[in-house]
């Protein structure tokens, strides 16, 4: 029976260009939404641009436009980003929208007067008194109270990592004006979130949430809840609060909302039911795609907000970490804060697609972008695996008037790949992209080692077995159909080239029949290898001459000096604190195999429990492949991924003796469980 599913992605800012962060969010959304189409459900992804408030205000100002010139300029600017990305909304809006507005009032009407938890009181705040507003703390620059580090924001210090209020700064400055803030009274409207603990504590036990954010977010509910300001005092750019006049709504408020309002216009444009989707006993599930540093709105303000004015909440929040880049956040004075578009100039959408679909799980664990092994992933397995099998197979089709075998010549071969589909389509489900891409390459691995044992460019030399080469062409041709069925969701681009050339629509259920006596294209050239200058030159475009120089690495030791450390017979002291960074955790091996050219390596798959992670293991000379796995071990779980020869190793497993064959593994108790960490 086909679901009801509508799907969401946090509203990007309208104040500035898109980043490569925000498209690690719509890309596994929209992943997860194309595999929900793709199994035959009724799925529906909106989003809309967040146009509200002070920032946006300002800018306007700054540019000399008007705020809603400001907004329009920047979503179309989006839009084209997330369409260059062939992120496929089914609607995207703005939260300076009639139907924002509309469900902003009602929703705040009915928190007013049927749940009586809107609250009001006077509350001092530093004003400035040249643009005449009030002042958010990222407004206001001062020097720390604690530290006496002069030019920190106004909530917390950078220097010392202290927080404190606004009005604890010393010599307190506007960061808009420069002026002398001064201290002023308002009114303020709150909404008063301890009225719904007991609610919020069976939502946050209700399995919405990834056990990670249920536990962080139980720490405000246990250090006591607080209310809610959801008002501002004007000038400010957004929805004015009905009977309060000069008094407009938190953009924290109405940003939520704007899901609302997107649904709201999707169902005008296409006569669907918004009842369906956000009415109280609605059957139908909602899906929220957000990063873990809005957690505390999505989770605990937004489904107290709609359980107070008589709406659903969401099915399930999906949360996600941060990216870094090449380990580390990114930085515009080394390239790596890497626009949208910057990006987009410099390769096809469907590299970076791929590549996000291989580290993303249902995790809220950060990931990283490892621009090295970027393109050794996207060189190895799409170019190398994937493309490769259509391209080396056509040929020996070709010499059949391009048409495929009328069987398949290993049908136990067929027969494996087809029954991983329900496999592949629980990793998918659940948000494990990287466990689904893995299987797929096995596949893609497996594929490739038949057309290679079966030799097809001999057999096509004897025109006795010429029908034969056709066969385990064909065969590995409609083994790409599989694999690129399962990857629509992630390479949908490519997937529709791949149906011109197979003049097959790539449809899950049917997949699994291979296609017979059909009729294929002339192969046309489907993707093409990057290098590593390509990225070079992305970063160089990306970088920003006017952000701060970073401090530069040490001096590394030459040869001489390396071999003379590795030679001390004890290693120096360390104290506690340099100890406990490394995070050594209960890994289990899921997969061992030897490493083509390695004579010590085995490549080990090692399970966190919610992640998985590649590490190359000099221990090939004491085991056999076979003998690991399913075995728990110890790794060293926060080690930097480290670029070898043969891909990238991302931790250290432990273990003990001389070497040769006496090296043991560490194998703690079996009661263990993947993740568990060693202390």
């Amino acid at each position: 029976m086909s679901r009801k599913i509508l799907v969401t992605s946090a509203l990007p800012y309208a104040n500035g260009s898109l980043h490569l962060g925000h498209l690690l969010e719509t890309i596994q959304t929209d992943i997860w939404v194309r595999f929900q189409k793709l199994r035959g459900n009724d799925c529906t992804y909106v989003c809309a641009d967040d146009a509200h408030g002070t920032a946006i205000m300002l800018t306007a100002e700054k540019n000399g436009i008007t705020a809603e010139q400001q907004i329009a300029n920047v979503q179309a600017e989006h839009e084209a980003d997330f369409r260059d990305f062939l992120i496929g909304f089914d609607h995207y809006h703005s939260t300076h929208s009639d139907e924002c507005r509309e469900f902003s009032e009602q929703i705040y009407k009915r928190l007013r007067d049927n749940a009586g938890a809107i609250a009001t009181r006077n509350i001092t705040q530093l004003f400035d008194p040249e643009k005449q507003l009030f002042l958010a703390d990222r407004y206001i620059k001062g020097t720390c109270p604690r530290c006496k580090t002069p030019d920190q924001y106004g909530d917390n210090c950078e220097a010392c990592g202290a927080t404190y209020s606004p009005n604890e700064l010393i010599d307190p400055k506007s960061a808009i004006s420069g002026a002398t803030p001064i201290k002023k009274e308002s009114t303020h409207y709150f909404f008063t979130l301890p009225k719904f603990h007991d609610f919020l504590d069976g939502w946050l036990n209700s399995g919405s949430l990834q056990d990670q954010v249920a536990n962080k977010l139980r720490e405000w509910l246990e250090a006591g809840l607080q209310d809610w300001d959801i008002s501002r005092d004007a000038p400010y750019f957004g929805f004015e609060i009905p009977d309060a006049p000069g008094k407009y709504f938190y953009v924290w408020l109405d940003a939520p909302i704007g899901y609302m309002a997107s649904s709201k216009a999707w169902c005008a444009k296409t006569g669907s039911n918004f009842d369906e989707f956000w009415k109280k006993d609605s059957t139908a599930e909602l899906y929220h795609f957000i990063g873990k540093d809005i957690v505390n709105f999505h989770g605990l303000f937004w489904p107290a907000m709609l359980h107070a004015s008589g709406f659903r909440t969401p099915t399930a929040l999906c949360v996600h970490g941060f990216l870094t880049v090449n380990g580390k956040k990114m930085s515009k004075s080394r390239g790596t804060f890497i626009k949208a578009r910057t990006y987009l100039e410099h390769f096809a959408p469907e590299y970076m697609r791929y590549y996000f679909a291989t580290k993303l799980a249902s995790s809220v664990d950060d990931i990283d972008l490892n621009l090295e092994d970027f393109v050794q992933r996207v060189n190895s397995d799409l170019v190398g695996k994937l493309v490769n099998i259509a391209s080396r197979s056509a040929k020996f089709v070709a010499k059949q008037n391009n048409v495929l075998s009328v069987k398949i010549d290993n049908p136990a071969l067929w027969d494996n790949a087809v029954a991983a589909s329900e496999e592949i389509a629980s990793y998918f489900e659940a948000r494990d992209f990287g466990k689904a891409t893995r299987r797929i390459m096995e596949i893609a691995d497996s594929t490739n080692e038949y057309f290679d044992s079966r030799e097809p460019w001999k057999l096509a030399k004897d025109p006795a077995t010429e029908a034969e080469a056709a066969a385990v062409a064909s065969q590995c041709i409609n083994l790409f159909r599989l694999l690129m069925t399962w990857l629509k969701p992630v390479l949908p681009l490519l997937a529709k080239n791949a149906e011109e050339f197979l003049q097959s629509e790539l449809d899950w259920p049917s997949a699994n029949k291979p296609l017979l006596n059909h009729a294929i294209n002339v192969y046309q050239p489907l993707m093409t290898r990057i290098e590593m200058k390509q990225v070079d030159t992305m970063l160089d475009a990306s970088k920003d001459s006017t952000a701060p120089a970073e401090q530069p690495a040490a001096k590394k030791a030459d040869k001489k000096d390396e071999k003379k450390v590795n030679t001390e017979t004890s290693p120096a002291e360390i104290e506690y604190d340099d100890f406990a960074k490394v995070d050594l955790r209960v890994a289990k091996i899921v997969n061992a195999e030897h490493v083509e050219g390695a004579d010590k390596l085995l490549r080990l798959t090692l399970s966190l429990g919610d992640a998985e992670r590649q590490v190359f293991a000099g221990i090939k000379s004491a085991y056999q492949p076979e003998q690991l796995i399913g075995k728990l071990t110890v790794m060293v779980a926060n080690l930097k991924p480290r670029k070898m020869k043969f891909g990238m190793s991302e931790g250290m497993v432990l273990a003990a003796g001389p070497g040769g064959k006496d090296i043991f593994l560490l194998e703690p108790h079996e009661g263990a469980q993947p993740g568990m960490q060693v202390k």
